[in-house]
C-alpha cells in the first residue's frame, strides 16, 4: 500500500510505563442484546459506521505531491492508470473534501480510515481539515498507521495516544470513530500496515537482505500491552489489527485480529483465512475491492528488481486500448466488488467464527482514493470527458467513470434494506 513507505509528556509517560490523565470521553451506551448474526442491523444499529473507506489525504498541487510519482508531470500527466473526475487535486481543498464527503455518504459508507504517516507529517497536518468536512456530512474517522519509519513500532503506544488526544479529546470526539460491538461496548481501533514481517528477504538476484522495518514480535507485544494498560479504564474496548496472514505471530505480537489490505488476496481465499484466524482466536476483516491496476515507473534503473505489477484478478488479460477491453475491465471490477463484499459479509456473520461470536463487524473498502494502485472508488472522468492530450497518455477511464462507487452504493443499499439498517 502506498508508495513509500508531540507531545513531550506523552513520550515521557510512556517511556516510564506510566498511565496518562484520564481522557474526557463521550458517553457510553449501555449493553444491548445481540440478535441472530443474520440480521446485521439488529446487532449493529450504527451499521453504516462499520463500512470504512481507506482514505488518502496525501495529495497536493503546485507544488504537486504524489501525483508526480515516477517521473509524471501533473496536472495532465499523473501517477495513475486512471484520471480522477476532480483532476490532480489538493487534499486540503475544501471543495474537494466536500465532494469526497458527499460521494462517501451517498455510497452508504459511514467512516473513513485515514492513511497516517506519523506526527507532524503531511497527512497528520491535513487531518483536522478532513475531519471538519467529514463531520459535517456525518462521516467518522479512524486511522491506518503506516510504516513511516523503520522503528515506528516502538512508538505504537505514543502514536495511538497522540491520535486519541489530538483528534478525539481535543475535538470533543465529534468525528473520531469509536467502533461499537454487538453488545453495545465501544472503543477505538487501529490498523497497522506492514506490521508482521520476516527479518530477511531474497531479492531478484538471490541476495538475502534485511527487511528495514522488521519488528520482533516481543517489541510489538510490549507496545500493545502498554497501550492496553494505559487505556484500560478509558474505553470499553480497544482493537488492534495487523495486516498479516501469519496468525501465530499476529497473536504473539498482541494484536486482536487481522485486517487484510492486499487486493491480491482473492475472495475465494477469504474462507480459509477466516477459519485460520478464528482457530487462533483472532478477529478478521477482509476488504471489498475492485482488483488492482497500478501505474508503472517510467524510468527503471538497470539491474533493479522493478517488474511490471500484475493485474488483479490474476489471469485476466485486458486490452485497454479498445472500448471493448475497457468495458471488460469494468465487468471484472464489478464482479470483484460483488464477490469480495458477499464473501466478507458471509464470513463475518458466520456464527461458528470469531467475529460473530465476539460481536465484531468491520468491512474496509479499499480504497476511496489510492490512485497509484488503481483501487479507487472515487469517480474517474467519463471516457468522453478526456481531452485528446489525456487520451494520448493512455488513461484507462471507461465510458462511465463513476461505476465503482455506483456499484458499491447499490450493494450497500441492498444490505441495509435486507437488514432494515438506516443508521
Amino acid at each position: 500500500m502506498g508508495l513509500a513507505s508531540r507531545r513531550a509528556f506523552l513520550e515521557g509517560g510512556l517511556r516510564a510505563g506510566l498511565g496518562l490523565p484520564a481522557l474526557r470521553l463521550p458517553g457510553r451506551p449501555g449493553p444491548q442484546a445481540s440478535r441472530s448474526p443474520r440480521f446485521l442491523a439488529g446487532r449493529f444499529p450504527d451499521l453504516r459506521r462499520h463500512f470504512v473507506f481507506e482514505y488518502y489525504p496525501w495529495y497536493a498541487e503546485r507544488p504537486y505531491r504524489h501525483w508526480d510519482q515516477w517521473h509524471r508531470d501533473p496536472p495532465t500527466d499523473i501517477a495513475s492508470s486512471y484520471l480522477p473526475r476532480l483532476g490532480a487535486y489538493h487534499s486540503r481543498s475544501r471543495t474537494v473534501l466536500e465532494a469526497h464527503a458527499r460521494w462517501i455518504a451517498e455510497a452508504g459508507v459511514g467512516a473513513i480510515n485515514i492513511s497516517w504517516w506519523g506526527q507532524d507529517s503531511f497527512e497528520d497536518r491535513a487531518t483536522h481539515q478532513v475531519m471538519d468536512v467529514m463531520r459535517d456530512h456525518d462521516i467518522q474517522v479512524a486511522f491506518h498507521l503506516e510504516p513511516y519509519a523503520p522503528h515506528r513500532a516502538e512508538r505504537l503506544a505514543a502514536d495511538a495516544l497522540y491520535l486519541l488526544q489530538e483528534f478525539g479529546e481535543r475535538r470533543g470526539w465529534d468525528a473520531f470513530l469509536l467502533l461499537r460491538d454487538a453488545d453495545g461496548r465501544q472503543g477505538p481501533f487501529f490498523k497497522c500496515f506492514r506490521s508482521i514481517l520476516p527479518p530477511l528477504r531474497v531479492d531478484c538476484h538471490g541476495v538475502r537482505r534485511g527487511v528495514p522495518d522488521y519488528t520482533p514480535d516481543d517489541v510489538w507485544l510490549r507496545q500493545t500491552d502498554l497501550l492496553r494498560r494505559t487505556l484500560d479504564s478509558q474505553f470499553d474496548r480497544l482493537r488492534l489489527l495487523a495486516d498479516s496472514l501469519d496468525f501465530g505471530r499476529t497473536r504473539a505480537a498482541g494484536f486482536d485480529g487481522i485486517a487484510i489490505y492486499d487486493a491480491f488476496v482473492p475472495p475465494e481465499d477469504y474462507p480459509a483465512h477466516a477459519l485460520g484466524a478464528s482457530s487462533a482466536g483472532l478477529l478478521f476483516s477482509f476488504n471489498v475491492n475492485p482488483g488492482f491496476d497500478g501505474v508503472e515507473p517510467r524510468l527503471v534503473e538497470a539491474g533493479s528488481c522493478q517488474e511490471p505489477g500484475p493485474f488483479a484478478p490474476p489471469g485476466e488479460r485486458v486490452d485497454f486500448s479498445s472500448e471493448a477491453g475497457r468495458e471488460r475491465a469494468v465487468a471484472v471490477a464489478r464482479t470483484r466488488i460483488e464477490r469480495s463484499l458477499e464473501t466478507t459479509l458471509r464470513l463475518q456473520t458466520d456464527p461458528g467464527l470469531t467475529n460473530a461470536k465476539q460481536g465484531f463487524f468491520l468491512v474496509y473498502v479499499n480504497s476511496f482514493n489510492e490512485w497509484h494502485e488503481g483501487t479507487a472508488f472515487e469517480p474517474m472522468k467519463d471516457r468522453a470527458a478526456l481531452t485528446p492530450e489525456e487520451r494520448a497518455l493512455g488513461y484507462r477511464n471507461p465510458g462511465e467513470g463513476g461505476y465503482r462507487l455506483a456499484t458499491l452504493a447499490r450493494l450497500l443499499r441492498g444490505v441495509q434494506a435486507k437488514t432494515g439498517a438506516h443508521a
